[in-house]
């Protein structure tokens, strides 16, 4: 069984001529692109029409003089292209009597030009794969910058790769094939929300995988609000008592945990404490937190125990979460508690400020202390529309909800990420895979400079509706129709969703195949099988 008698041979292997560089790279063609089955779309193929065979023992090679892969992670990446090809097929000992030895990919060499494997905002995630048809022994091959970008091309070699249930092995098709690939965008998103309904860990590993077959790069991580806190604070352990049972909380060792799980795949977690609205939870246990018993949110902005919390949360999330950036929120944020409590409202006229004053001075109160924990801030829109010129300058402003926010907030000079509510919130069911396919994060962007500054976008999950029990079916498919929004160069988009209907669905069975519950095509959001039929038609 290939999963189970593949071996790893890290060896020296010098080539006079990498064959990667031997074929014509050209831009996919509508025409061309309609015979792949690879999601996202690469920005350049070239492809043949012939056939090879992976050999039962499938051997990883790397030329180690610049990367050494003392970490293991390359070493995992293959492990698990092993594990995905197999799937549950039993490749039978005695299939390859009948094939000609020089038609066997025996292994696939990869050199990697830097030696470090940090996870960097912005990291190179640019690949080349070829798969030559002649060669003795017969190699699959990957040039990559950075060991992401060579986890994104074993991604890739494991969509053309195909399980023969006549000749009961694993063929390679359209042979041969050159590939050279690179993300449109640094930041391609997915929010999980774990406070309106807790995801085990099991699950959010899950979600993870499942990310790397689409090529998403950032899990945003919405751990608390209003309704729970499930996050445990080393500093500040009462605010644990916030969560819906005591079975339903997360320690920060199996935070740590996901973070490290998620960054040997390529992933960055981005960690969102919401300030100063979306709160309630943490008064449950510490009640000074609330205004008053009977006001709950947002944060008491008179207190300097609310900021002496939110730092002790930066100082212990820093030690954990290490993506560049944090997320601070600062949405919907309502007012109303501050100027009807006596002692904040006293607080308000002592210091000369009106209620809107007093929400700018919370937010770069908090964005400071971020600050002093060397991240950059990730706040929701309404921070740049009530008060954009006052944030820091390394602000990134995250588009939910009013149109020309993106285009503003670039013409001010701020980068910014979109997730407009009506086309790429997951949660919003009627939203179709073809409404997510359609978005374009530069709408109505058309100077250089101010594109230049939209990082990417991110799909939102937000949890009322979802919990372990439903996710995948409603993150799947349309995720991935965002996805490839996201990856591929706007040349090779597909001008009507209806020519990448096809490749979706193979993409979306491909997701079944491999055990995340992705949902059909057809219908909206979540939506059933309507009737018996192949899942490629549904």
């Amino acid at each position: 069984m290939l999963a189970m008698m593949g071996r790893i041979g890290i060896q020296k292997i010098f080539l006079g001529i990498l064959l990667i560089d031997v074929l014509v790279i050209r831009s996919v063609a509508a025409d061309n692109a309609k015979d792949l089955k690879i999601w996202p779309l690469p920005v350049s193929v070239s492809y043949g029409h012939d056939r090879l065979y992976l050999g039962n023992d499938l051997e990883l090679t790397t030329d180690g003089r610049m990367y050494s892969d003392a970490s293991g992670i390359l070493k995992d990446g293959f492990f698990r292209l092993l594990h995905i090809l197999n799937g549950d097929h039993v490749i039978e000992a005695n299939t390859f009597h009948f094939i000609n030895s020089s038609l066997v990919i025996e292994g696939i060499h990869v050199v990697i030009a830097s030696s470090g494997n940090e996870l960097q905002h912005g990291v190179d995630e640019s690949y080349k794969l070829s798969v030559p048809m002649q060669g003795n022994p017969s190699f699959a091959y990957i040039e990559a910058k950075t060991v992401y970008g060579a986890l994104h091309a074993l991604e890739t070699f494991s969509q053309i790769c195909y399980f023969n249930f006549s000749t009961r092995v694993i063929e390679v098709h359209q042979v041969p094939w050159t590939i050279f690939d690179k993300p449109r965008f640094s930041y391609r998103g997915l929010l999980i929300d774990t406070s309106r309904h807790f995801l085990p860990i099991r699950m959010i590993k899950k979600v993870i995988d499942s990310m790397t077959y689409a090529k998403l790069n950032v899990l945003h991580w919405h751990i608390v609000d209003t309704e729970s806190f499930p996050l445990e604070i080393p500093s500040y352990p009462k605010l644990w008592n916030g969560t819906y049972s005591s079975s339903e909380r997360y320690t920060m060792a199996e935070a740590a945990e996901i973070v490290r799980y998620a960054q040997r795949r390529g992933i960055h977690i981005l960690a969102e404490i919401d300030v100063p609205g979306h709160a309630k939870s943490w008064g449950v246990g510490y009640p000074s937190l609330w205004p008053s018993i009977n006001c709950t949110q947002p944060l008491d902005v008179s207190s300097n125990f609310t900021f002496e919390v939110i730092d002790g949360i930066l100082s212990d999330i820093s030690k954990v979460f290490k993506y560049k950036f944090v997320h601070l929120g600062g949405d919907e944020v309502n007012t109303s508690c501050w100027t009807s409590t006596p002692h904040i409202s006293n607080w308000l006229e002592k210091k000369g400020l009106n209620e809107s004053e007093a929400y700018q001075y919370f937010v770069l109160e908090a964005q400071r202390m971020a600050s002093s924990y060397g991240y950059d801030i990730i706040n929701w829109e309404e921070t740049f529309v009530n008060f954009g010129s006052k944030l820091s300058r390394k602000t990134v402003i995250h588009h939910w909800l009013r149109g020309g926010v993106v285009q503003q907030a670039t013409a001010a000079g701020f980068q910014c990420i979109v997730s407009n509510q009506e086309s790429w919130y997951l949660d919003n069911l009627g939203t179709t895979w073809q409404e997510f396919y359609a978005n374009e994060p530069l709408m109505n962007i058309t100077k250089p400079k101010q594109q230049a500054l939209v990082m990417g976008g991110e799909v939102c999950m937000w949890g009322e509706r979802v919990d372990g029990s439903d996710i995948e079916q409603t993150i799947w498919p349309r995720a991935a129709a965002a996805a490839e929004r996201l990856w591929t160069s706007y040349d090779n988009l597909a001008k009507n969703s209806t020519e990448v209907t096809e490749r979706l669905a193979h993409f979306r069975c491909l997701l079944n195949q491999r055990g995340v519950a992705a949902a059909p095509l057809t219908g909206r959001g979540r939506a059933a099988p309507v009737e018996p039929g192949s899942c490629y038609k549904q």
